[in-house]
C-alpha cells in the first residue's frame, strides 16, 4: 500500500480519548495471537515507514519499537483495521519472544 492510501485509511481510525488505539499482534505464519499493545497516530506512521512494529508505552509515556533493546523485533507483514475502525491488527514476523517474560506469546495463562 502506498503512503497516501495508508494515511487516508488511517484518518478513518477511531482513537480513544488519550489518542490511542489497541494493536492486536498476530504471528503472520501461525496466526497465533502474540500480544496486545497500544498505538497512536505517530506510532502507526512510524510502523508504516520503518516496517517494524512501533507502539506507545502507557507506563513510560514514550514511543517504543518492539525489540529495539531485546532484539525480539516484529517485522510488519500486514496491517488490518477492524470493522468498527477502533482497533488494528498487525500481522508480524516475530523474531524471538513477543512477551517481556520470555514467552513466545503474552497469552499463556489459561483463565477458562
Amino acid at each position: 500500500m502506498n503512503e497516501i492510501k495508508f494515511k487516508q485509511k488511517m484518518e478513518t481510525l477511531k482513537f480513544n480519548d488519550k489518542g490511542l488505539i489497541p494493536c492486536v499482534v498476530q504471528d503472520h505464519a501461525s496466526k497465533e495471537i502474540l500480544m496486545l499493545a497500544w498505538g497512536s497516530k505517530d506510532t502507526l506512521v512510524q510502523t508504516f515507514s520503518s516496517g517494524l512494529a512501533t507502539y506507545w508505552s502507557r507506563s513510560r509515556k514514550e514511543i517504543w519499537v518492539k525489540g529495539k533493546t531485546s532484539g525480539n523485533i516484529q517485522e510488519i507483514k500486514k496491517i488490518y483495521i477492524d470493522c468498527d475502525k477502533d482497533s488494528v491488527l498487525f500481522e508480524v514476523k516475530q523474531t524471538g519472544a513477543a512477551c517481556h517474560t520470555g514467552s513466545k506469546s503474552c497469552f499463556f495463562v489459561e483463565l477458562l
